[in-house]
């Protein structure tokens, strides 16, 4: 199977970028939405994801990998929900915001605006070159 990409967000306040560079590793944890836990569950170690800075900032500031996956939410005492773990890979050359993101013609059915409270949306290989391209200038 081939690698997937992914958008993952997180309130900067409460786990940023720096958060998890500072850490290392992460479990990105604590997601209760079923479309976003289906994700979950699909990725594989070696998919990366965009880690976007919701609330605050709404913007792709970094990309991570997929490090660990088809763990149990350590945060869910029924063990219903699932985690990965995480590691970041680097910053981008710049910030891609959301406004940006809207503004595009080349992302015209990005999950970060279809569904905008979904906290882990896929991204396609051509999303993914395209932010790329955006960040590098």
């Amino acid at each position: 199977m081939s690698k997937q990409y992914w958008l993952m967000k997180s309130e900067p306040d409460a786990y940023s970028w720096d958060d998890l560079v500072a850490e290392g590793e992460g479990t990105w944890d604590g997601v209760r939405n079923h479309r976003a836990a289906k994700n979950l569950r699909t990725m594989q170690v070696g998919d990366e994801a965009f880690f976007y800075h919701s609330n605050i900032g709404k913007e792709i500031v970094g990309i991570v990998t997929i490090s660990q996956a088809g763990l149990t939410d350590p945060t869910d005492p029924e063990g219903k929900w699932a985690a990965v773990k995480v590691k970041p890979v680097r910053k981008l050359a710049n910030p891609v915001t959301l406004k940006q993101i809207k503004a595009d013609p080349e992302l015209p059915d990005i999950e970060l605006v279809k569904l905008s409270r979904l906290s882990v949306a896929v991204i396609t290989p051509e999303e993914w070159a395209h932010i790329l391209s955006v960040s590098e200038g």
